[in-house]
C-alpha cells in the first residue's frame, strides 16, 4: 500500500464526477485536503465508508443557533388582553441569541431558515372558566402565525394547550420572533401555566 501526498484532489478535466473509493473500502481524508473544484460532483459509492481525521467544512452545515425556553413560574395575565409570554427559564441557547430576561425574543445572528415552535397552556385560577384562548407567533412585532381555541357551545374548559410549529426565514441581524397569548375567562385570573414544559418556545436553524 502506497501513500499519495497532496492538498487538492480533482478530476482530470477539473469538473464532472469525482468518485471516492469503492464498495467495501474505507477512504480516509486527512487534514487540509480539498476535494474537487467548482463544478465537481463528489460521489461516495454504496458500501464505501469515508472517515475524517481532521476538520471538514462545507458539508451541510450545523443546526445552530438554537434555543429552548419555557415559562417558570406561571405568568398571570389580564383578561382578554394580548400579552407577551415571558419564557424566562432557558434550557438551551447555543449562541446567546435568546433574551430570557427583558424582551423574551429570539434574534439569531446567522441568516437562514429556522424551524420555530411554541406552545402555551392557557389556564385560570378557577376551574372550567377558559372560554377563549389564542397563541400568536410574532416576527418583527407582527403576527406571523396563530392558533385559536374557541369554546364550543359556550362551555368553558379548565386548561387549553395551543401549539404552533412553522418555518421562518431570518436575516441573521434584525429579524426576531416572540410569543404572545390571549385568554378570556368567565371567572378568576387567566394565566400561562408552567409545568410539564406545556408553555415552551424554541427554534433551530435548518441545514440548507
Amino acid at each position: 500500500m502506497g501513500t499519495i501526498k497532496t492538498t487538492n484532489i480533482e478530476t482530470i478535466t477539473g469538473s464532472g464526477t469525482l468518485t471516492l473509493g469503492q464498495s467495501g473500502e474505507t477512504v480516509s481524508i486527512p487534514t487540509n485536503t480539498t476535494l474537487g473544484a467548482s463544478g465537481t460532483t463528489i460521489t461516495v459509492p454504496s458500501g464505501c465508508t469515508i472517515t475524517n481525521n481532521g476538520t471538514q467544512t462545507g458539508f451541510g452545515g450545523v443546526m445552530t443557533p438554537a434555543f429552548l425556553a419555557n415559562i417558570d413560574p406561571q405568568q398571570s395575565v389580564s383578561n382578554n388582553t394580548v400579552t407577551k409570554a415571558q419564557m424566562a427559564l432557558e434550557i438551551i441557547d447555543t449562541d446567546g441569541c435568546y433574551d430570557n430576561s427583558t424582551n423574551y425574543r429570539f434574534t439569531p445572528t446567522t441568516a437562514g431558515k429556522y424551524f420555530v415552535f411554541c406552545s402555551i397552556q392557557a389556564g385560570t385560577t378557577v376551574a372550567d372558566t377558559v372560554r377563549y384562548a389564542k397563541l400568536m407567533l410574532y416576527k418583527n412585532n407582527n403576527t406571523y402565525q396563530s392558533s385559536v381555541f374557541d369554546s364550543p357551545d359556550s362551555t368553558p374548559d379548565s386548561k387549553i394547550i395551543l401549539n404552533i410549529s412553522t418555518i421562518v426565514d431570518m436575516n441573521g441581524s434584525s429579524d426576531n420572533v416572540e410569543v404572545y397569548g390571549q385568554i378570556d375567562v368567565s371567572s378568576g385570573t387567566p394565566r400561562f401555566e408552567e409545568g410539564d414544559k406545556s408553555s415552551i418556545f424554541g427554534a433551530y436553524k435548518i441545514i440548507e
